[in-house]
């Protein structure tokens, strides 16, 4: 398992920061892990999932 900070999740997915947020709070985006203070990061696994997800998401509304 590896942790992924902000600036790392914004460059693999494409999103920015406010939309990585918005989709949090919509509950449709990985969750952040506090990793004390301010500072969170995101799972890569759970980033990649999402992004896995996006794909056949994509694949099944050309059908």
């Amino acid at each position: 398992m590896r942790f992924m900070r902000l600036k790392e999740v914004m460059n693999v997915t494409g999103l920015s920061r406010s939309s990585i947020y918005n989709f949090m709070a919509e509950g449709t985006f990985p969750k952040s892990v506090p990793l004390g203070g301010r500072a969170v990061a995101w799972v890569e696994d759970e980033v990649q999932e999402w992004m896995e997800a996006k794909l056949i998401e994509r694949a099944t509304s050309l059908n």
